[in-house]
């Protein structure tokens, strides 16, 4: 019995990203995710999942979701602002 062409290319698409994505999983500690801060040259940042009910995380998220919608092409969360004004607000959250 044969695969079809199509279903082979499909399984084989799914698992290449299961692949890439477990590549960048392995150095995520669990309850951490990774975000992209910076409006051109993208840093990775690796943060605790408590911050996404922090207020001024919730803010930071809401106006890059109003400039720049739901499109993420690094893969996971992108945030373009600068990395200063990132280290600003996550401090912030670490004092409180």
């Amino acid at each position: 019995m044969a695969i079809p062409f199509p279903t082979l290319i499909a399984n084989a698409k799914k698992f290449y990203k299961l692949q890439s994505l477990n590549r960048y999983q392995t150095d995520v500690p669990k309850g951490h995710l990774v975000v992209y801060v910076g409006k051109i040259h993208r840093k990775r940042y690796v943060v605790p999942i408590s911050y996404l009910n922090h207020p001024s995380f919730q803010d930071l998220l809401h106006q890059v979701e109003e400039e720049f919608g739901f499109n993420h092409p690094a893969g996971g969360l992108t945030i373009p602002c600068s990395e200063n004004t990132f280290a600003e607000i996550t401090s912030k959250m670490n004092m409180s």
